[in-house]
């Protein structure tokens, strides 16, 4: 008999110890009530709790994700859209999310829905479609602050999709092809204007270019002519010198001293000069006349002709 009493006895312990020891994960907070009363909140560890007397009630504390089923919204143009979000939320105060809200996801989900048709019915549509990151942002602050007392802090929400009516949805693709091939339309006209432009340009330059080749051409010609103008004057000028200088120094043979005043005379009379000045040693040259040849008779007809004026 009281072998049997023990047996009971520590079966009852086994069970009532196995109901006293609790254990809490590390991402978990535990709540211990006792009689249904909050009694203290304690780390995640081995806890222990007084059976049928005190409860854990466990909370989960790690950043979880919470969808918003979409929803039909009117824009500011009245035009039906739907929406769909996400809401990612982390819980800060594991006594407020417990006892200061019922159904806590529940109570989101309605709040972040109305706060979407608010939001997105201030706007038009070309406006929701383009300004997500707005919409993003000012659904986080409506949440956050409402939350707030629930010991509830929203992270971000997103919106995953914004799908205007299908009617809408064809003539915004109608629209953006008619964008699209007005942009290509422009594109070659200015291409071809471009082309076009390039091209007389390029005629403009190239007559410029052939003009400023002519006139360097007519220019090197006239100062090739011009140079050898002055050198053919310079090599007379040093001929000349050279003879006069031969004169006086007695270097020149009266034979070819004869000869080339004689062709100075004479194209002097070829060139129906009125006035032919000889030097005065030409006097002495014009008795070897006759031995000079054909230059020495148009000497003499010159002479003559001279004389005969």
């Amino acid at each position: 008999m009281a072998d049997t009493i023990l047996i009971a006895l520590a079966i009852v312990v086994v069970i009532f110890g196995s109901m006293a020891v609790k254990i809490v994960n590390q991402h978990e907070r535990g709540l211990i009530e006792r009689w249904g009363k909050y009694q203290r909140l304690v780390e995640p560890g081995i806890q222990f709790i007084m059976p049928f007397m005190e409860h854990l009630r466990k909370v989960d504390m790690r950043e979880q994700v919470m969808d918003v089923p979409p929803q039909e919204v009117i824009t500011k143009d009245n035009v039906v859209v739907t929406v769909d979000a996400v809401i990612y939320y982390e819980i800060t105060d594991p006594v407020k999310v417990t006892y200061n809200v019922a159904q806590f996801r529940l109570a989101s989900i309605k709040l972040a829905q109305t706060n979407l048709r608010n939001i997105i019915g201030d706007m038009e549509l070309d406006q929701t479609l383009t300004s997500r990151e707005t919409i993003n942002a000012n659904l986080k602050d409506v949440l956050d602050q409402a939350t707030d007392s629930w010991g509830v802090r929203v992270t971000r929400v997103e919106i995953q999709k914004i799908d205007p009516p299908v009617d809408i949805t064809e003539a915004m693709h109608r629209q953006m092809k008619a964008e699209r091939l007005k942009r290509a339309t422009i594109l070659d006209a200015e291409g071809a204007r471009q082309a076009e432009i390039n091209k007389a340009e390029g005629d403009r330059q190239a007559k410029i270019l052939r003009a400023e080749g002519e006139a360097i051409a007519i220019k090197t010609v006239a100062d090739a002519k011009k140079y050898e103008e002055v050198v053919i004057a310079e090599g007379e000028q040093q001929a000349i010198v050279n003879v006069f200088r031969g004169i006086h120094e007695g270097k020149v043979d009266d034979k070819v001293l004869s000869i080339k005043y004689l062709e100075a005379f004479k194209e002097g009379i070829q060139n129906n000069s009125k006035i032919v000045v000889l030097p005065l040693e030409f006097t002495e040259l014009i008795k070897g006349i006759k031995n000079l040849g054909g230059t020495g008779k148009v000497l003499e007809e010159g002479l003559k002709k001279v004389g005969g004026k």
